[in-house]
């Protein structure tokens, strides 16, 4: 890396941290004052607030780095361009490109960065914050997971049918285990073929076999009556052939902007029968894991260009710009993954479409300015 490429990146670094910062700041001191009351009434502990924001520092980064970026190159651009540093630099014969691409390796470092923290963990992060408030007024973690109660599934590929009583899906400790477990096969004409009753149901995950505590095992002939009872009331029985894991069983119930990439891809592999109706908002979450942290990179391709000016009426027109078009980044992905998730849109195409647009659009401006070419004025501002 050159002097002047180390010179670019340390005048946008400084900016970039104290807009990161800010923007992180503002939204805790709003967040903290929006629920200081019922801290206040739940008597929270210091440890239970702090671990409540703990666990929504992934989802914060993810909104906060590309407003930061954004900003940051605004302001450390038009500070270089009204000091005519960038001019020096580009009569010296550096090209616009070359003088940006230490910020655009920010932006590709920033966007991998996102694309990490949205495998697992902001998905993981909302799905604790739901609900997290009333865990704190009831004196638990916000990080404990809440019990799923009568739950029912339906596995299509093997004819078996679930009601579990109780089961918490995600908890380290207690994730494997069902409470009241009923299973019930069935044939491919919907006879059924043998039940399972148990008051518990313990996964083990390395020999994937299930465990079964406290139950008894019914047969049934083709006409429905019972042809044999097998009870274990003070022992256990081991299944060894069924295929299903705790997640999946669980998976039915869950909201799918709370699971994780690979927990969507497992829920379309074993789910694929389902309507797809059904299926379009984990189809559009998928695609939403890998669209939304290339944010950071249309906030480079965007603020960069309308950040070199050369003239003060110049720097508030490419701030003015840049903002607009950030707000139309920001709610056109809420729009279009509402669009996928209702099925108004291809839901696997939906989040990339403003992606795509924006991009497009920050490629123009890039080539626009890298050419020194004056940027296309709307009608309307003629």
């Amino acid at each position: 890396m050159s002097l002047l490429d180390r010179y670019v990146l340390r005048s946008f670094l400084e900016p970039f941290f104290m807009c990161f910062a800010g923007f992180v700041s503002i939204w805790l001191i709003i967040d903290v004052a929006d629920n200081f009351n019922d801290f206040l009434d739940a008597h929270a502990s210091f440890n239970q607030i702090f671990g409540y924001y703990l666990t929504q520092i992934p989802q914060t980064i993810i909104m906060s780095l590309p407003v930061g970026l954004m900003l940051a190159l605004l302001f450390s651009l038009s500070r270089m361009s009204r000091t005519n540093e960038l001019i020096s630099q580009l009569t010296a014969g550096r090209s616009v490109m070359r003088v940006l691409a230490p910020l655009i390796l920010v932006g590709v470092l920033c966007t991998g960065f996102c694309v990490w923290l949205n495998w697992e963990r902001v998905p993981h992060a909302e799905m604790l914050k739901k609900g997290a408030m009333d865990k704190i007024k009831r004196g638990k973690k916000a990080s404990d997971v809440e019990p799923v109660i009568a739950h029912v599934f339906r596995d299509r590929q093997n004819n078996r049918t679930w009601y579990v009583r109780k089961m918490r899906p995600g908890s380290e400790k207690n994730g494997n285990r069902l409470d009241g477990v009923h299973v019930t096969q069935q044939d491919e004409t919907g006879h059924i073929l043998k039940k399972w009753y148990a008051s518990t149901a313990i996964y083990d995950p390395e020999k994937k076999v299930w465990k079964l505590e406290k139950g008894k095992i019914v047969e049934f002939t083709p006409e429905g009556d019972v042809a044999q009872e097998d009870r274990f009331i003070t022992g256990f029985h081991v299944v060894e052939d069924w295929t299903e894991t705790p997640w999946r069983v669980a998976s039915t119930e869950l909201n799918p902007s709370w699971l994780s990439v690979p927990e969507l891809r497992d829920y379309m592999k074993y789910n694929f029968d389902f309507p797809a109706v059904q299926l379009a908002p984990y189809q559009a979450n998928l695609a939403d894991r890998f669209s939304l942290p290339l944010q950071c990179l249309l906030a480079v391709f965007i603020g960069a260009p309308l950040g070199i000016v050369y003239s003060r009426r110049g720097v508030l027109g490419g701030v003015s710009a840049a903002l607009v078009l950030l707000v139309i980044m920001v709610l056109s992905h809420h729009f279009f993954l509402m669009l996928g998730k209702g099925m108004r849109v291809n839901p696997y195409v939906s989040p990339w479409i403003p992606t795509i647009a924006l991009g497009i659009v920050g490629l123009l401006l890039l080539w626009y300015r890298s050419t020194n070419r004056d940027f296309p004025k709307l009608p309307f501002t003629r």
